[in-house]
């Protein structure tokens, strides 16, 4: 709009076909990665599975509001990061709470299906990854996307280690250790999404009001 003082960031904002696609395709494995690695941490008895599933659902969900929000004013866009920043973090607590009931149960997980359903989950986000690793550096609504990949990343490679410790150690340890490492991420994770979005929420101009609207009556009627 002419005269307009409204602005955007300069980040990346996901303006891009080839970025969509690569959406597209991460919801795709995430949602899928969701079914099986529930199923299998049920199956198996590990709360590490269990809570690496319920991310691949979150990122799901989340990676379709960042779809949804492409293209808006960036007040709209760096409020959908916030609303992931936050369920970020309410799944990290919500792991830690669950991680910290498990410990007194101390039910030995099956360490061979960890491990298994780990590494397909691993190989999984790792093309998840590749796919993103381009956009890492866009706004707040394009950069929690690339950091939910990552930590996918690195859960799975914790997910497989503490397979093998279970193993060796017969012990549900390192089960619930890595779970608590994972909500450790999240959090983290959470708090950078939310620093950035509140940052972009303060630099983003209000949205124009068409000509008259806003502007008190007997301003209007001297004009």
């Amino acid at each position: 709009m002419t005269g307009c003082a409204c602005e955007e960031n300069g980040a990346f904002e996901g303006m891009s076909d080839s970025y969509k696609h690569a959406l597209w395709a991460v919801i795709a494995i995430n949602a899928g990665m969701f079914g099986i690695e529930m199923s299998a941490g049920a199956l198996a008895g590990s709360r590490a599975l269990q809570a690496d599933a319920l991310d691949f659902l979150g990122d799901t969900l989340t990676y379709g509001m960042t779809l949804l929000v492409i293209g808006r004013p960036l007040r709209l866009r760096a409020s959908a990061a916030l609303v992931k920043g936050i369920s970020l973090a309410v799944l990290g607590l919500w792991i830690f709470g669950s991680t910290a009931y498990d410990f007194f149960a101390m039910t030995t997980p099956r360490a061979e299906i960890m491990s298994g359903i780990g590494t397909a989950a691993l190989l999984a986000n790792l093309v998840s990854v590749l796919l993103l690793l381009r956009y890492r550096d866009g706004d707040a609504n394009v950069r929690s996307v690339w950091l939910c990949s990552r930590n996918d990343a690195i859960g799975n490679g914790a997910v497989i280690i503490a397979g093998g410790a279970v193993w060796l150690t017969h012990s549900a340890l390192p089960d619930l250790i890595v779970a608590a490492a994972m909500a450790s991420l999240f959090l983290w994770s959470a708090f950078q999404i939310i620093r950035q979005a509140s940052g972009e929420l303060r630099s983003a101009e209000p949205v124009c009001a068409p000509e008259g609207v806003g502007i008190p009556i007997k301003d209007q009627t001297k004009s």
